[in-house]
C-alpha cells in the first residue's frame, strides 16, 4: 500500500504545463535529429543525464548516430524536443564516438527497463518508459512510467499511441533509480526519503531487487540504516546479498550490525568468505566477532550481544545517565552494568533507578539485592531459558570465568534462538516446544 512520507514536495507532474509537455524517451529513440532549418543530422541513440544534487536530473547531452559515428551533442543546443523530432540551434558536430564520463547515465541503456524503487509507494517496479519535460529552463527527467501499456507500446511500435498517460507516471522525485555504469544513480531526494523508511520496509525492498541492484540500493543508504535493514532480512536473502558485495563493503556493514546478528551472519558464510571479511575489519572488531562466531548457537555465548554499558562503582548517576544518552541508538535502554575495581560484576542497575536517584550519588549507593542473574558464556540454551524465567527482566548479563561481564542476552535474541531451534528439530506449531 502506498505510503505518504513526511516532507514530500508537490509533484511536478501535477502542473498542467508539465503534463502537456511530457515527451516519451522510448518514443524518441531512433527519431530524427535535425538542424534549425529542418535538415537531417542523424538519429537519436540515447539521452545523457548527469546526476548531482538536483531532484530532476537535467539532460546534459544526446548521443546521435551521424554516419558511422555515435556523436555527443551538448544538451544546451536542443532548441525543440517533441514526440516526433529533435531540433538543434547549431550544427557543430564532434565526429568522435561518445565516451562516458564520470557521473553520467544513459537513460535508454542504463535506466529504461531496469528495476527502480518507488520510495513513496514502498515497492520495486520496472521502468517501462521515462518522460522528459522542460523545467527550470532545462529539459529534465520528470517521471517514470511503470504501466504494462507502455511496455506493449515499446514492443509493438505503432500499436498504441506514443503519447504518455500521466496517471500511470511516477514522479521522479519519489524514485530511487539503481542502474548506471557504476551500479547506482544517486538522487539527493531519494536518499532523503529512503532515510525515513523503517529498516523492515527497506529489507523488503532489498529482497525484492535482484543482482547488483540490491547493492545499489544499499549504496543509497546511510551505513547505520543499511546495517539495520540487513538485520531485518531473511537469512538466505542476506547470504545472497553478501556474496555479491565486495569484502570491504560487507565488512563495513557487518561491523555496524548488532554483534549477535553479525556473528549469526558470519557463522553461515563459508570459511574463505568469512576470512576475507574479517581481513577488512578493524582488528578490535574482528577479534570480538571471531570470539562470538566460535560459540555454538546452543550456548549463551552464541546468542549474546557484546553491546553492554559497563560502569564502575565509583561513577556517579549523572555519568551513568550520560553513557546511556551517548549510546541511545543502541538497544541498551534497560540500564547499566556496574563492576568493581577488578572488573567483576556487582550489579545491573535499571534506568528507572538511575532516573529516580540524585545525579551526584555514587553508583555504589544503588547496589542492593536482588542482585542480577548472571550466566556463563558456555551455559546451555535450556538453562538460559530457565534463568530468564526466574529473572523476568529484559536481559541477562553474561560473564566469563572470572565473573567479568562480556555481554548480555536480550529477550528477543532468546526468542530468535528458540525459533531456530524449533525449526531445526522440526517441531510443529503448537507442540509446546516453547
Amino acid at each position: 500500500m502506498a505510503k505518504r512520507l513526511v516532507g514530500r514536495r508537490d509533484s511536478v507532474l501535477e502542473r498542467k504545463n508539465i503534463r502537456e509537455s511530457l515527451v516519451s524517451l522510448a518514443g524518441l529513440i531512433n527519431r530524427p535529429v535535425k538542424d534549425k532549418d529542418g535538415k537531417l543530422i542523424g538519429k537519436l541513440i540515447d539521452v545523457v543525464v548527469r546526476h548531482g544534487e538536483e531532484t530532476y536530473p537535467p539532460v546534459s547531452g544526446l548521443i546521435v548516430k551521424v554516419g558511422q559515428h555515435k556523436s555527443f551533442i551538448d544538451g544546451a543546443r536542443i532548441s525543440l524536443l517533441t514526440h516526433n523530432e529533435i531540433r538543434l540551434s547549431s550544427v557543430r558536430i564532434n565526429l568522435e564516438d561518445y565516451k562516458r564520463r564520470p557521473g553520467e547515465s544513459l537513460l535508454d541503456a542504463d535506466v529504461l527497463d531496469h528495476q527502480i524503487v518507488d520510495v513513496n509507494g514502498l515497492r520495486v517496479v520496472r521502468s517501462s518508459d521515462l518522460y522528459l519535460a522542460p523545467l527550470d529552463r532545462e529539459i529534465r527527467v520528470v517521471g517514470v512510467d511503470i504501466s504494462f501499456r507502455s511496455f506493449i507500446r515499446r514492443i509493438f511500435p505503432g500499436a498504441i499511441s506514443r503519447r504518455p498517460t500521466p496517471e500511470h507516471v511516477v514522479d521522479w522525485a519519489s524514485v530511487a533509480s539503481l542502474a548506471d555504469s557504476s551500479g547506482v544513480v544517486r538522487s539527493t531526494e531519494s536518499r532523503a526519503v529512503l532515510s525515513q523508511l523503517r529498516p523492515a520496509d527497506l529489507a523488503d525492498l532489498i529482497e525484492d531487487l535482484a543482482g547488483r541492484e540490491q547493492g545499489a540500493l544499499i549504496e543509497l543508504l546511510d551505513l547505520e540504516l543499511a546495517a539495520d535493514a540487513l538485520e531485518e532480512m531473511e537469512d538466505e536473502e542476506l547470504q545472497g546479498l553478501l556474496r555479491g558485495l565486495p569484502s570491504d563493503r560487507a565488512a563495513e556493514l557487518i561491523s555496524r550490525m548488532e554483534p549477535d546478528e553479525s556473528a549469526e551472519v558470519l557463522r553461515d558464510l563459508d570459511d574463505d568468505h568469512r576470512e576475507s571479511i574479517f581481513g577488512e575489519m578493524d582488528v578490535k572488531v574482528a577479534k570480538s566477532l571471531r570470539k562470538l562466531v566460535s560459540f555454538d548457537e546452543t550456548l549463551a555465548g552464541g546468542i549474546m550481544t557484546t553491546h553492554i554499558l559497563i560502569t564502575h562503582e565509583g561513577d556517579t548517576v549523572a555519568e551513568a545517565l550520560k553513557l546511556l544518552v551517548d549510546h541511545r541508538e543502541r538497544d541498551v535502554s534497560d540500564g547499566v552494568v556496574v563492576v568493581d575495581s577488578k572488573g567483576k560484576l556487582l550489579d545491573h542497575i535499571q534506568v528507572i533507578e538511575l532516573v529516580a536517584a540524585k545525579s551526584t550519588s555514587l553508583l555504589s549507593t544503588l547496589i542492593a539485592q536482588p542482585f542480577p542473574t548472571a550466566i556463563r558464556e558456555d551455559t546451555p540454551l535450556k538453562e538460559v531459558i530457565e534463568e530468564f524465567a526466574n529473572n523476568r527482566g529484559s536481559s541477562i548479563v553474561v560473564v566469563d570465568e572470572k565473573n567479568k561481564p562480556v555481554g548480555r542476552i536480550l529477550a528477543d535474541d532468546l526468542v530468535d534462538a528458540l525459533s531456530a531451534d524449533k525449526e531445526a528439530h522440526g517441531f510443529s506449531q503448537g507442540s509446546g516446544a516453547f
